[in-house]
């Protein structure tokens, strides 16, 4: 039985979406660096068997409302596989937002061992490529199309060419976004709110790397739609993870980890879609019903002090083994 949806619009963009979203970076290819993943996909790294399995998460996405589907030119078949959900389906346009993001190429050839899973190019010739890759795929599904992993050391956003692409594709009625990454999350937002290009934002905001809210709240007052990724740490913030205080907060509570590290973040006024990057069945049912987890009183004086300083946190991050 597919449960009738809760939705809100993404910001400025019109777009609807649920509180949760589903993200396909673990989904997508055999490979990813989160916590436990290559358990997660045992026996299931043959393409047609990946697909089949994340039709079958989508399905289970969808019946519980889920609205909102992030991919990535870089996330292996992530875009086949939810291009073909979406015509087995036969789903209209709009039923679903899919958004997907430009910017990496993938080059791990379905290998977990490669030595590059992915390169990053953000010029104006790869992202005339890859639009046109993902419009190939998924035609009038995409709503939202995002610059992977802006920062402001990469340029991104000081090049003309760029910007008056993403312009150009922003008049054909496409929603225009950008993702962030890095110990400068913040200040990457504040140039990109001064640019004046952007529909939305996708950050990184968690239990661990906090940084981002104060430039998420102001980009959310600006009419932008904010998207939050890596809610869970890739990992570190379920029952697999290392964060002592987040355990011991779920023994006491009797509420699973992962409920609770979603739940603070759905609690956050300028939080429109948190994605799930759950892999398995049983950990996007967990990851879901932080929605309607009433979170204990007290919570947040009982993990203030999990914050890490962002470069620390980062760094930590990029020690992560592809798995």
């Amino acid at each position: 039985m597919t449960k009738a949806p809760s939705l809100r619009s993404l910001g400025r963009t019109g777009l609807p979406v649920s509180r949760i979203g589903l993200g396909l970076a673990a989904l997508g290819r055999p490979g990813y660096i989160n916590v436990g993943h290559g358990g997660d996909l045992a026996g299931r790294t043959v393409d047609s068997e990946l697909e089949r399995h994340v039709h079958v998460l989508l399905d289970a996405a969808y019946a519980a409302g889920v609205r909102y589907f992030d991919a990535a030119r870089s996330y292996g078949k992530a875009e086949a596989f939810l291009a073909s959900w979406v015509a087995q389906r036969a789903l209209p346009p709009g039923e679903v937002t899919v958004g997907s993001k430009w910017g990496y190429t993938y080059t791990a050839d379905w290998r977990v061992d490669a030595d590059q899973h992915e390169v990053k190019d953000l010029s104006a010739a790869t992202l005339r490529r890859q639009v046109a890759e993902s419009l190939a795929l998924l035609g009038p599904h995409l709503g939202l199309y995002q610059i992977h992993s802006a920062t402001l050391e990469s340029g991104v956003l000081e090049d003309r060419a760029v910007l008056d692409e993403l312009m150009r594709l922003r008049a054909t009625g496409l929603a225009i976004g950008l993702t962030v990454t890095g110990p400068r999350q913040a200040e990457t937002i504040e140039r990109a709110l001064e640019i004046r290009v952007f529909d939305t934002v996708q950050a990184t905001w968690n239990l661990l790397e906090r940084s981002a809210g104060p430039a998420l709240a102001e980009a959310h007052e600006a009419g932008l739609g904010v998207i939050v990724k890596e809610a869970l740490a890739n990992g570190r913030l379920t029952a697999r993870g290392d964060v002592p205080e987040l355990l011991e907060a779920s023994a006491r509570h009797g509420i699973a980890p992962d409920v609770l590290a979603l739940g603070v973040v759905l609690a956050q006024p300028w939080a429109d879609v948190v994605l799930s990057g759950a892999a398995t069945l049983e950990a996007l049912k967990s990851n879901l019903t932080a929605v309607v987890v009433e979170l204990p009183e007290g919570l947040g004086s009982e993990l203030e002090e999990l914050p890490v300083e962002p470069t620390r946190y980062w760094e930590e991050r990029s020690t992560l083994p592809w798995n």
